[in-house]
């Protein structure tokens, strides 16, 4: 366990009595931060709901998925703890991250623990017993693991927000996007380890074009750049 310094006191104590929140919860938080260079947070915390999930760029899961209150807390709350971690030394054996941004935010992200390297990098991931899931907006994926077996799923045509989970002894996963709250089995699967490019040979034409406008709306908010945009539409079009 990483040791506080004497500034990292200061630091935590004075966020704690900002958010409303005990030490020890901002002092687990700091530490699931501090393990992923600030980048993201899994915590089960009785103070923000439970079990849920804060990453850096907006992600934000509680186990509470339509409490908007909560959300905006945490998000709040982790957001302050990681500029913290960037721009104090909270820790004994933590070295400040050079921010990378003009909004002060370091580039690094989650890594992709234990997903094939062909899926690229996750925008969010998150794991409740023996379920693993991981979200690859890039390619309109969502990989669920379940007793060492990953399934893919196709999200096309869902800007996914955030994540919710059962707490009772099932394990069912559900999803917030545009079109509101969807369970896990509203999404098609993609056979088996099936990388993404490969499934794409079949799609029918109007999934074609679902694609196609999935990957604008990615390109306008700068998750893919122009020329990912354009080889993967030429590629797209050259299946009609």
């Amino acid at each position: 366990m990483p040791q506080l310094t004497d500034q990292g006191r200061r630091v935590l104590a004075d966020l704690a009595s900002r958010h409303g929140v005990s030490s020890d919860t901002v002092l687990q938080l700091a530490e699931a931060l501090h393990h992923s260079d600030s980048a993201q947070a899994q915590f089960n915390l009785p103070e923000l709901g439970g079990m849920g999930q804060w990453q850096q760029g907006g992600m934000v899961m509680v186990g509470d998925m339509f409490n908007t209150n909560l959300k905006n807390r945490v998000d709040a709350l982790c957001g302050d703890l990681a500029r913290a971690l960037r721009d104090h030394r909270v820790f004994a054996d933590e070295q400040t991250v050079t921010p990378t941004s003009s909004t002060g935010a370091s580039n690094t992200g989650p890594s992709n623990t234990g997903w094939p390297a062909e899926f690229g990098q996750p925008a969010a991931q998150g794991a409740q017993n023996d379920m693993r899931y991981a979200l690859f907006p890039q390619t309109n994926r969502l990989a669920v693991a379940r007793n060492g077996q990953i399934t893919l799923y196709d999200t096309a045509g869902h800007d996914i927000s955030g994540f919710g989970q059962s707490q009772g002894g099932g394990q069912s996963l559900s999803f917030s996007s545009q079109h509101g709250t969807m369970p896990l089995s509203s999404l098609p699967v993609v056979t088996g380890n099936e990388s993404p490019a490969a499934n794409d040979a079949s799609l029918p034409d109007d999934q074609i074009f679902s694609r196609i406008e999935r990957l604008a709306q990615l390109r306008d908010k700068g998750a893919v750049s122009d020329a990912e945009f354009a080889a993967k539409k030429s590629e797209l079009l050259s299946r009609l």
